[in-house]
């Protein structure tokens, strides 16, 4: 029988929070068995950028990782955020290690593709050494993944975290009994984006489909929700979206919404 592991991604804007985040690292270090955390950047990298005047581009919400943002990013996601976290655990008693994609050949990936766009250093997943992975969380390590890989050439390339914490727990499910859970500042999937109480408690494939068709799904859900069926579909147990201060009812089930292939008729 496979041991439980649990995969985080904590998003942007707790990072950005020193009192939101020292609140969701105290719930971590005390989350029992195997555990990954992946960390976005929040805004820090923008605003360094801004300090050293490096412009920055935005294309649908994605940054143009051009070799001067590379260095930023590398140097806030992977150096000052990472670290930062791990001493925060450290000083809860939970043994951390910081990683990026680049450190022992974790992480693979190559320079995203694009028909129209050029989107610089770029990186899309190749594949993640879930047996390294899986070594380290079975030792009792709490793995804190920074959203920097690299192509195997000696090349970084700046990743979604997202899509790191999907692919990583795709590689551990062979591993472990792996759940995924998103937390961000958001109650769950939101039917009015500004209204927690319009939470989603489940959303299967057809769900969401019909939600995109009817627009009351937000741009930037749609591709954490794909990320999600993806996950599901490669053996990860399960996968849950909601907000960091809702800890302990969204380790439960009891909030926050689930994401299955299968919908249950009553709900969760």
């Amino acid at each position: 029988m496979k041991k439980n592991l649990h995969i985080i991604k904590v998003g942007g804007n707790i990072i950005d929070d020193d009192t939101r985040l020292d609140a969701f690292l105290s719930r971590f270090a005390s989350l029992e068995g195997a555990k990954v955390l992946v960390h976005g950047g929040g805004k820090l990298a923008t605003r360094l950028a801004a300090d050293l005047k490096i412009p920055q581009q935005m294309v649908d919400g994605r940054r143009i990782t051009d070799a001067e943002t590379l260095r930023i990013v590398t140097m806030v996601y992977a150096g000052l955020i990472n670290k930062s976290i791990v001493a925060a655990l450290q000083a809860r008693n939970c043994a951390a290690i910081g990683l990026c994609g680049a450190d022992a050949d974790i992480i693979r990936a190559h320079k995203r593709q694009h028909a129209t766009t050029d989107y610089g250093f770029v990186g899309d997943v190749d594949r993640v050494d879930g047996r390294r992975l899986a070594e380290l969380a079975d030792s009792g390590l709490a793995v804190i993944l920074a959203p920097i890989t690299h192509d195997g050439n000696g090349q970084l390339l700046n990743t979604n975290a997202d899509t790191i914490a999907q692919e990583t727990a795709k590689a551990l499910s062979a591993y472990f009994d792996t759940t995924l859970i998103y937390c961000f500042e958001k109650a769950g999937v939101l039917l009015d984006a500004e209204d927690d109480s319009t939470c989603i408690p489940a959303i299967d494939p057809v769900t969401f489909e019909t939600l995109k068709d009817e627009g009351k799904i937000f741009a930037g859900m749609i591709p954490k929700l794909t990320n999600a069926f993806q996950a599901l579909g490669a053996g990860v147990g399960k996968v849950v979206i909601g907000k960091a201060e809702d800890w302990d009812r969204l380790m439960a089930g009891e909030t926050g919404t689930t994401i299955t292939l299968n919908l249950h008729p009553h709900g969760r």
